[in-house]
């Protein structure tokens, strides 16, 4: 039974914590495979040339995954049109889609590419009609109303193997969210766990974790409580790691190497 408070088994040397291996196109993730190498494009995803051969520029510099912003419908359907063009360039490298606010991309990118990040705000109920409390009535309610919205994503997920990240963004809590834990690290690791259990109870294991915040020490803190729940709740998913919005420059690079 792992130690209620532990987050490493090694604090003052480095060692990896054993996770579960997810397949990621031909590029597995976690387990004994090496620490990957993800960036993501910067292009309009609409236009496909651009992208393409901003991927290739990412791809010859190391790159191993290459993530690729699908803000909305259009931009998820032009996603297979950038697998092909990169495959007849030579390229097989698992792409990776970015998802913003429209669940509907999800399901759409997930037919098409190795990989889907969503954030668990992508899901919440927006319209909360100046609800700042929510009972445990009303948090259940709203419980099964994200679940009736996303399992359509992981079942699509299980169908094509794709692999799922569940991004929890700092920035973008929900309000049911906060008014139960806060803006905390520990409501991000909890809205994280809620998606976690519903792929579980989807039988769906292919996930990769993150916790994103531009300030690194809410960030570091995040990560070691979500590594703590997992180890006292059996769960072994590995993890991404990556700074939101940290800037350009020293800024950008020290926020990065923290």
């Amino acid at each position: 039974m792992a130690d209620k408070n532990k987050y490493c088994f090694k604090h003052l040397s480095y060692a990896r914590w054993p996770t579960r291996v997810v397949k990621i196109g031909d590029l597995p993730l976690g387990g004994d495979y090496p620490i990957r190498i993800q960036s993501m494009t910067t292009t309009n995803t609409l236009d496909v040339a651009g992208t393409v051969e901003q991927s290739l520029r990412m791809i010859e510099a190391g790159c191993e995954y290459v993530r690729i912003t699908a803000p909305g419908i259009k931009e998820a359907e032009k996603l297979g049109e950038i697998k092909k063009a990169l495959k007849a360039r030579g390229y097989v490298v698992p792409l990776i889609a970015d998802i913003h606010y429209t669940p509907k991309a999800a399901e759409i990118a997930a037919r098409i590419v190795e990989k889907v990040r969503i954030n668990p705000g992508n899901y919440y109920n927006r319209k909360q009609n100046g609800l700042f409390e929510y009972t445990d009535a009303q948090n259940a309610a709203e419980f099964e109303n994200i679940y009736r919205k996303f399992s359509p994503l992981v079942k699509i997920c299980k169908e094509y193997g794709t692999a799922l990240r569940i991004g929890t963004n700092h920035g973008s809590l929900s309000q049911r969210i906060m008014s139960r834990f806060g803006d905390t690290p520990l409501g991000m690791v909890e809205s994280a766990l809620e998606y976690i259990r519903i792929c579980e109870d989807l039988k769906f294991y292919d996930i990769v974790l993150s916790m994103k915040s531009s300030n690194p020490l809410i960030m570091v803190q995040a990560y070691r409580l979500l590594v703590q729940r997992m180890m006292a709740e059996q769960m072994n998913y590995p993890l991404h790691l990556g700074v939101t919005e940290a800037g350009e420059g020293i800024e950008g690079r020290i926020k990065s190497a923290v």
